[in-house]
Parts: C-alpha cells; structure tokens; sequence
C-alpha cells in the first residue's frame, strides 16, 4: 500500500523546456517534510502538479492505492489533498469567522450561497470555533481580515486549510512576508496540526526549516537531488554546491 500521498517518477515540460525531472516521494501520515532549493529549482511547480494546477507529462501521484493523476483541484480536495499559497488569497472585507465558515460550509456542500448569517449555523460555528480556538485567534473571530496583520492573515489561511480536513497540506512558504520576529508564532501553529496530517512545506527560511523537518526533499532544476534528515542535508555535497553553501558551513560550524 503506499503513503498518503505518492510521486512516481513525475516530469513536466513545457515544448523543449524540461521543468520537472522524473520526481519520486512520498509523504506518510504524521510527516514534517520541507521542500527547499534554489530560486526557479521548481519548487512551486511541483506543488501546482501535486494539487492538480498543471498536468505532468509522465509520472502519477497516488493516494493510498488510489491513482489520482487525473483527478481535478476539487476531487483533491475532497479527497484531503490542501493547499495554502505563497501569498494571501482571504476575503480582505469579510471576518474572519467568514473566511472560515466559507471554506466549512464548501466542505460540506451546505450551500453555494453565503451569507454571514450562515457563519451563525450551530454545526458551522462550533467547527470554525474550535479551529480558532487551536491557532490562537479566536478572539479575532469577527474582526475584518483586512483589519489585521499580515501574520495573522498567514494563520488564518491555515485556519482554512484545517477547515478542509486536510490528510496531506501542502503549505507554501507559509512565513512569506511575515516580519521576522512573528515567524515563530506560524511555527507554533504549524507544530499545532494534527498530528497524524502529513505536513509538505515549501521555505526558504532555513533556521525555520531546521526547526519545522524531520526530512528534507531538495530540488535543483527541477530533480530532486536530495531526500533525508535535517542533519544529513547540510554535509551532503551536491546540496551544498546547488544551494546551502555558506549556511551549510556556518550550522557546521556552530
């Protein structure tokens, strides 16, 4: 049987343009893997194929024993396959109990029309209640995203990934734009996921990555060059070439 989530030897191109290089992971329930290298190594590419935004030329994913290459972005999703984005993607004018109650209500197919009452429905409030409540913003419940920090908004966007009864969640650069001394907290909320959801993450923070990964996945112009533990990573050569360089030599050293 495989993980919860499988790559076999996917690929991608675009004409003569090879982006992604016959890629092969797996991901099982309760992991902390990040996913770091070099700008433009394909990294988001990879994650826009796992979700289902583009189609790989060769290669499948599978969930369980399932193949799921064919699958559409909501079929993943139902299935437990979520994603948050590099950037904010929230109701800016909408609270975030909307927010939400929205991602909630989707799941659960209880309408396709909103209103903000509707974030008022017995078995919706006491869902988005208790997710809050996990993260820490509960006292926040219905105040305007747009009102809000942009570090609070990144908890909110996990807020809704939580929402969708995730089994993998795919979280890239969850810590983009967040001032530096509020990246912890997005460490904090993470390492506060369930235990048994497999956790992908995309960072190029690598103080954060060190702290978040049991294993690394290391991606080099669309390979992945390296798979293994926090520690191994930083004395593996071809790694140190393609992308730590300096950090690798300053961890070493510390």
């Amino acid at each position: 049987m495989s993980g919860l989530l499988e790559a076999r030897n996917v690929s991608l191109a675009f004409g003569g343009l090879q982006v992604t290089r016959d890629v092969s992971f797996q991901l099982n329930a309760g992991d902390r893997v990040a996913l770091i290298g070099p700008n433009g190594a394909g990294k988001t590419t990879l994650v826009n194929l796992i979700t289902g935004d583009l189609a790989p030329s060769a290669g499948h994913f599978f969930m369980g024993d399932d193949d799921i290459t064919g699958c559409s972005i909501p079929e993943r999703v139902q299935r437990g396959l979520v994603r948050t984005f590099q950037t904010t993607r929230l109701f800016q004018n909408l609270t975030v109990a909307d927010n939400v109650a929205l991602a909630i209500m989707q799941r659960r197919r209880i309408s396709k029309r909103f209103f903000s009452s509707s974030t008022e429905l017995p078995e919706v409030r006491a869902e988005w209640c208790e997710i809050l409540a996990k993260l820490g913003l509960d006292r926040l419940a219905y105040r305007k995203v747009i009102e809000l920090a942009y570090g609070q908004q990144r908890l909110i966007e996990l807020a809704i990934g939580l929402s969708l009864r995730p089994k993998v969640l795919l979280l890239d650069e969850p810590a983009a734009g967040v001032p530096h001394d509020e990246a912890p907290k997005i460490l904090e909320a993470i390492n506060a996921l369930p235990s048994d959801i497999a956790v992908l993450m995309i960072e190029h923070d690598m103080d954060l990555v060190f702290k978040f990964a049991t294993r690394v996945l290391v991606l080099a112009a669309g390979r992945l060059i390296f798979e293994g533990s926090p520690k191994d990573v930083t004395a593996d050569h071809e790694v140190r070439r393609a992308y730590l360089g300096s950090y690798a030599d300053a961890r070493r050293n510390a």
